[in-house]
Order: C-alpha cells, then structure tokens, then sequence
C-alpha cells in the first residue's frame, strides 16, 4: 500500500474487514485509515471506488467502523445491540445511493450514486453487510478474536465454526510463535 502507512488487513467479509481498520484495540492501536486518503484507498481494495474523501466523511467512517465493531461484539458475546450503533449503522444504510449489478463474468459489483461515487455510497454498502451479518443472514457466526490485545470481530465461516483468530497471518501466528518461544523457554530450563 503507501509509503508510511501500515497495510490494510484484507479478509473476504467487507463489514468486518472494515472494523479491521483499526486494529490491537485492546493493545497498542493501529489506525489503518488516518487520513482521508487512506479510506479511499481501502474503499477502492474492495471495488468501491469513491472520488475523494473529505474530514468529516473519514470520521463518518470511523463511527460507522465502530458502531459495527460494536454491534458485532456484542452479538458474538451474545449480548443485545448498542441502540446507538444500530443508529448508526442504520442512518448510514439509508443514506446511500448504491445498487448492486451483476456482471457478465456473474459476480456482483455495486454502483455508487448516480453522477459522482460517493464515500456515502460506499458506506451504505458497507452498512448493509453488517445488517444481513448482525441479522443472521449469512451463513456463518461472528466471533472475537482470541488474541488479548486484538478482541476484534470476525465472522467465521469455517466449517466447524470454531475459528479462534480473526486472521491466522497476524493474530493466529504471533500467538503460535508466543507459545513456541514459551515451550522453548521451558525445555531450555527442565533437566534432561
């Protein structure tokens, strides 16, 4: 991605790779998208290309981000929906102009608005993934990560929906490698 910026983390479920923009909640965050640049770099990773990205937009994003983060939180814990984020999340489904079409290839692509695409149009895609997920919709189960430092929302759609890591190339392998440099530690230390 850009020179001094930290890399996006991808995952294939658009509502929860976008709370994935903000990462390590419970540690040392990491802001993905800090400046408004940044969010129409990420919009445009997955196919929702905007013309540009003021302040207050990028901070619309970040509420929008955190209402789902929210949201899916408490559904994973099983625990009922923040009235403020469903708010949220509900204002921001309502206030875009985007349509789904299907291509000749035969996979979905969304249109946003009419004359110029616009970070509002993105974000109403964005809301309405969370909606069909918080609503249950989707086959699959949202769940928190398992590494003390991230907590973030995934959601799961292994087979045994038993996924303990919301990405095994970060969170899943740091803690592998915690728990092999600790068995390693104690081998070091036991008599033979």
């Amino acid at each position: 991605m850009r020179a001094g910026f930290p890399d996006f983390r991808l995952g294939s479920v658009l509502a929860t790779s976008f709370t994935g923009t903000l990462s390590e909640r419970r540690g040392e965050a990491v802001e993905r998208i800090p400046v408004p640049q940044r969010l129409v770099d990420w919009l445009a990773v997955y196919g929702l290309a905007v013309d540009s990205c003021t302040t207050a937009q990028l901070d619309r994003a970040r509420e929008l981000r955190e209402s789902i983060h929210a949201a899916a939180t408490a559904s994973a814990v099983r625990e009922a929906l923040p009235a403020s984020a469903v708010q949220v999340i509900n204002d921001c489904s309502a206030q875009g102009q985007a349509a789904a079409v299907l291509t000749p290839e035969g996979e979905r692509r969304w249109l946003l608005g009419s004359a110029a695409s616009r970070v509002e149009d993105a974000l109403s895609v964005i809301a309405t993934d969370a909606i069909s997920i918080l609503a249950g919709e989707r086959d699959g189960k949202l769940a928190l990560c398992a590494s003390p430092t991230c907590r973030a929302a995934f959601f799961d759609t292994s087979q045994s929906r038993t996924r303990k890591w919301c990405d095994m190339n970060t969170c899943g392998n740091r803690q592998k490698k915690a728990r092999f440099n600790a068995n390693q530690r104690k081998n070091a230390r036991s008599p033979e």
